[in-house]
């Protein structure tokens, strides 16, 4: 018999697996959407994207209607909404993701085809988080956007319930399929049916994750929490895990980091891309230094990455998701478009 917490790793394991897949047979990755659609006027990847946000929005509710998930439980629906804190947190980010060249999932999903350069982003993005999150900056963290308990969900299918008197579950199932169908609505996706097929791999690990963990945390005689996939904070506990792991249990995040990595590798090995990758500028290594800290920090205040806000949250359809996500592309532009005017030649 499965104990629960082995249960809820192995679930962890299961959907990072699906995403490490997806990043490097898909080429899933936000801060590729984000230079795509910026600089390279193609749209493909973003709506990618938008087609995992709706399918991930349209899963998720739906076991929230079949009452297999008290999404009312989960972080990004109990805690109140800090706007200031989605605003800076994913500045801070998105301007690290840049710099940094991956965001925390992507630098897990080169990690696993050999690229020692992310792994550089991995430790100090891991560290950064910690730091912020429980270590000597969380005092200032706490004072700055004190977290506290919301009197009502702060999400937006439940406030519009709340105004109409439509049942939360098919609202937030409309409203993803919404979005599903306004990211399809594009002839060159649409010859694309691979990118489809990824994107909803990704959805698919998204609820994978609120299915689980939502199981364990309705019948479990254990305290689990009702969580879906990260990559920011995750990534420090799978550290902290690593050194001290006699001292206690693996966690879904864990799982969900080691099985980034094997998916990737996995992934990384069907397409004949892997390869040992190290660092040879000295100012690449700077970046991405400062990248991997802003990227921890940021992640904290806003309380979650590009997954976390940009899917797992963006499922629940709490406030803090689209704000968030949005800062981060903000803090994303803003980066590439310095790195690239720093590349031009002096006029």
């Amino acid at each position: 018999m499965i104990s629960e917490n082995s249960f809820v790793t192995l679930a962890g394991v299961f959907g990072g697996v699906l995403l490490g897949l997806a990043a490097r047979l898909g080429r899933f990755c936000t801060l590729g959407a984000i230079e795509d659609t910026l600089y390279g006027n193609n749209t493909l990847r973003l709506r990618m994207w938008g087609l995992a946000i709706g399918a991930a929005i349209m899963g998720t509710y739906a076991l929230a209607g079949a009452g297999l998930v008290p999404l009312e439980q989960s972080f990004y629906l109990s805690i109140t909404w800090m706007p200031l804190a989605s605003i800076t947190g994913g500045l801070l980010f998105g301007y690290g993701m840049a710099l940094a060249g991956n965001c925390g999932f992507g630098a897990l999903a080169r990690l696993g085809g050999g690229d020692m350069r992310a792994f550089v982003i991995v430790l100090v993005m891991g560290v950064s988080a910690y730091a912020v999150l429980s270590g000597p900056l969380a005092y200032l963290r706490i004072w700055a956007f004190p977290q506290t308990q919301a009197a009502t969900p702060p999400g937006i299918v439940h406030f519009i319930a709340a105004q109409t008197g439509i049942g939360i579950s098919s609202l937030g199932m409309s409203i993803g399929l919404l979005i599903a169908l306004a990211s399809l609505a594009s002839p060159a996706f649409l010859k694309r049916p691979a990118s489809a097929f990824w994107a909803l791999v990704v959805a698919a690990a998204i609820v994978s994750g609120w299915a689980a963990s939502g199981y364990i945390s309705a019948y479990g005689f254990g305290a689990f929490p009702v969580v879906s996939h990260s990559f920011s904070a995750p990534v420090g506990e799978a550290l902290l895990f690593a050194m001290t792991s006699s001292a206690g249990l693996p966690s879904f995040a864990v799982g969900s980091v080691a099985g980034v990595l094997i998916g990737a590798f996995i992934g990384s090995l069907i397409k004949g891309h892997f390869r040992w990758e190290a660092c040879e500028d000295p100012r690449e290594l700077r970046r991405q230094l400062l990248g991997g800290a802003l990227m921890g920090a940021g992640a904290v205040i806003a309380m979650g990455c590009t997954v976390g806000q940009g899917l797992s949250a963006f499922s629940t359809l709490s406030y803090s998701a689209p704000v968030t996500f949005a800062a981060i592309f903000a803090g994303a532009a803003f980066g590439l478009r310095q790195l690239i005017e720093g590349f031009q030649p002096a006029e």
